[in-house]
């Protein structure tokens, strides 16, 4: 039984890993997109500045 144990912990912690990558690929999306609309905000600027 110990074992057993032992594999659904194994389990779990591969479960939380696995949350945890997805939670750090989301920030990097969200930080990606951030970038880009301020990217595009800039662009706007200067095009503004340019009339």
């Amino acid at each position: 039984t110990e074992r057993k144990l032992e594999k659904e912990r194994g389990k779990t912690r591969e479960r939380q890993n696995q949350r945890e990558r997805e939670r750090e690929k989301q920030r990097k999306r969200e930080a990606e997109r951030e970038r880009e609309a301020e990217r595009e905000r800039e662009a706007d600027r200067e095009r503004d500045r340019e009339k």
